[in-house]
């Protein structure tokens, strides 16, 4: 078993809120200096790069609580935090060194020490190209071939193998609270299962219920995950409702605390959903913070009444759910989104895109220049919604999810062809696994189903084996759409998602000709179900390095509980913002003379009339027009409704206003054909 460094499992991620300087010429795809001249870092100083921020790494680890600076301030001279708050980031400290004690040193070949990798072939999102790569110190220090290197360290042989960027999974629910239950992956169970599928890093959602305060609820998760992640982790933010306080404590999570993505919900009504005035606000707070606005599109108030006319005809089963939620309503609420988001001018990410309608809303708005980016996830790109239908109730409800997969079987392929080509440009999981006992929770009623599925483990191969080994995408869009692409988004580049001289050391040797059977009964995951069973994948992680150490090696899973960093992702990223720099984005004011003419009056009835007025009155039977005295006609029925038998039909006089003189009855008064001196 391979371990680590007592010093290297103690860094976490610490960092300021402050943007990298852009990089010129190459934009979102851009160019790498040095990345491919076999140039060294010098790391003698022992600076070490975390998010946005350096920071240095004490001599002595047993230091680390006195000298780790968190955003510029010392952990142990936080004046203006509370005293909770200051022994929660101490504890965390302690902790990790609690960890650190147990290990121990096996030698000098150790994964965290020195390592080459010889004869592979390396791939990053742009260009591949045979090279070796030395690590060391859980960084990549050279690129190149005959590289020269201290003594030590360990060779790999890669030869036939590609070199990539370790995934990144940028949507998981570890342990989430949902539905009544908690989702069994917990983020010790479910990172080991990312490293085990080739995923070096995930970002998962900080999601509490309603009206909690959004720092209580990070705070909250940070405890579940510092001491349990495996491999590195970011966070998401929920936003499940609005008010002041969640709009100041946005911008607390932004510069303080690593977090420059919010996640608003248009379903899951009185739960999570926000209105549409609630979503332009949030959208709009998310765009004077720098930090990327995600929403989980669907029309909550139709789903909430198709819900209960399903079950109203006696469907109760998984079934149900699909029905209750068609494609439409997905399609729309996207549309509805990305039409905010516009008008708040703010980049716009839509989750789990799981149907052909939306994908085809996200590719529509980015060709019209919007800033949208979509994504699909491995459950909507390799299987389908007719599995709702089989007869076995354990295994419909096992791929019950929201947005829910789609029974048209073409889906996958589509979605997959949009991904290759960029409409859609990364890929989730939304991996929140819950147990057969408790999805029978909604045995009666499906409705109650807890929703989710896995994902995190074999995201990485059914991409491969549906996108590369299927022709669709080349290797290099493979890197993009699993891992480069995520970084970018997210603003940690090219810290993850690069092979290159001084970027982390999380490197999968992926082998793609070897093969493997998915299986809820071999996979790492501590779910009892896989929506993949069955599928045999071409592609597979046959070394997982971490952090500069190796995690997964001959089928074997080795990993250190609790030695993953929280990596804090700075506001501002280039690939979201870099359209808005110089965007009009305020209205437009036009000077004028003033208006100096007559101005006409309305009726004194009329001055304080609003729509809330009148459909007060027209509530209370007070109707402007079937009320008025000169419109002759029967009072209405004792329903309030207009008598079908009513006629407008008067003996009290003409047709027409009985104040106007009646005219000539007589419309000719010569005979047919003209005057009467004619032939006649």
């Amino acid at each position: 078993m391979s371990e680590v460094s007592s010093e290297s499992s103690i860094i976490f991620g610490v960092g300021s809120p402050i943007p990298k300087p852009r990089m010129k010429g190459g934009g979102i795809f851009g160019h790498v200096p040095d990345a491919f001249d076999g140039k060294s870092l010098d790391f003698n100083d022992k600076i070490y790069e975390n998010g946005s921020k350096k920071f240095t790494k004490p001599e002595n680890s047993d230091d680390l609580v006195h000298s780790i600076n968190v955003n510029g301030s010392n952990i142990s001279n936080l004046s203006s935090a509370s005293a909770k708050k200051k022994n929660i980031t101490e504890n965390r400290l302690l902790k990790k060194k609690e960890i650190s004690a147990k290990i121990t040193f096996i030698d000098e070949e150790s994964a965290q020490s020195r390592i080459l990798i010889k004869g592979g072939k390396i791939v990053n999102d742009d260009r591949s190209f045979f090279s070796d790569v030395y690590i060391e110190d859980g960084v990549i220090k050279q690129i190149g071939n005959n590289i020269t290197i201290p003594g030590g360290a360990r060779t790999i042989e890669a030869k036939g193998k590609l070199i990539i960027p370790g995934g990144i999974d940028t949507h998981t629910h570890m342990q989430l609270p949902f539905m009544g239950m908690t989702a069994v992956d917990d983020f010790y169970h479910g990172t080991r299962a990312a490293l085990a599928g080739g995923t070096t890093m995930i970002i998962d959602f900080v999601l509490d219920k309603k009206g909690t305060p959004l720092l209580e609820a990070y705070e909250k998760w940070r405890s579940w995950a510092d001491s349990k992640v495996c491999c590195d982790y970011g966070f998401h933010v929920g936003v499940t409702w609005w008010s002041d306080k969640v709009k100041a404590e946005m911008e607390t999570l932004v510069k303080e605390k690593g977090i420059n993505s919010f996640k608003m919900f248009m379903a899951y009504k009185d739960m999570f959903m926000l209105h549409d005035n609630e979503l332009y606000e949030s959208f709009k707070r998310c765009s004077e913070l720098g930090a990327l606005a995600m929403v989980h599109a669907e029309n909550g108030e139709i789903i909430d009444e198709k819900s209960k006319e399903i079950v109203s005809t006696g469907i109760t089963g998984p079934e149900g759910h699909e029905q209750s939620r068609p494609e439409p309503l997905e399609a729309e609420a996207t549309n509805r989104a990305v039409m905010i988001a516009d008008q708040a001018n703010c980049p716009l990410y839509v989750v789990h895109v799981m149907s052909k309608s939306a994908a085809d809303v996200v590719a529509a708005a980015r060709r019209s220049g919007k800033v949208v980016f979509g994504e699909p996830i491995a459950a909507g790109l390799a299987t389908d919604g007719t599995h709702y239908f089989n007869k076995c109730w354990r295994h419909a409800a096992g791929h019950v999810m929201s947005p829910p997969l789609r029974p048209d079987t073409t889906t996958p392929k589509y979605l997959m062809q949009l991904l290759a080509n960029n409409d859609l440009q990364l890929t989730g999981t939304d991996n929140c696994t819950f147990n057969a006992d408790q999805k029978a929770l909604g045995k009666d009623d499906f409705r109650k189903i807890p929703n989710g599925v896995n994902g995190v483990e074999d995201r990485m191969s059914v991409i491969w084996e549906n996108g590369v080994h299927s022709g669709v995408m080349d290797p290099c869009r493979f890197v993009a759409v699993t891992s480069t692409n995520a970084a970018k988004i997210f603003n940690i580049y090219p810290q993850k998602g690069r092979i290159a001289v001084g970027s982390d050391a999380d490197i999968v040797i992926w082998d793609p000709t070897a093969t493997r059977t998915i299986s809820a009964k071999t996979h790492h995951q501590k779910c009892d179900f896989n929506i993949f069973e069955g599928m045999t994948c071409h592609g597979v992680p046959e070394i997982v390095i971490s952090q500069g150490a190796i995690v997964v090696e001959d089928g074997q899973v080795h990993v250190t509980q609790g030695i993953g960093r929280y990596i804090e992702m700075p506001p501002f990223p280039e690939a979201a913002f870099a359209k808005f720099e110089h965007k009009q984005t305020g209205p437009i004011k036009i000077d004028r003379e003033p208006y100096d003419g007559s101005v006409a009056q309305l009726p004194q009835s009329e001055v304080n009339d609003t729509p809330q007025s009148i459909r007060s009155r027209m509530m209370d039977g007070a109707n402007p027009i079937t009320n008025n005295p000169d419109f002759h006609n029967r009072p209405p029925t004792r329903s309030g409704g207009r008598s079908m038998h009513d006629s407008s039909f008067s003996l009290s006089g003409a047709q027409y206003d009985d104040k106007k003189p009646p005219k000539s009855g007589m419309k000719v008064i010569n005979p047919p054909g003209g005057k009467s001196s004619g032939i006649w």
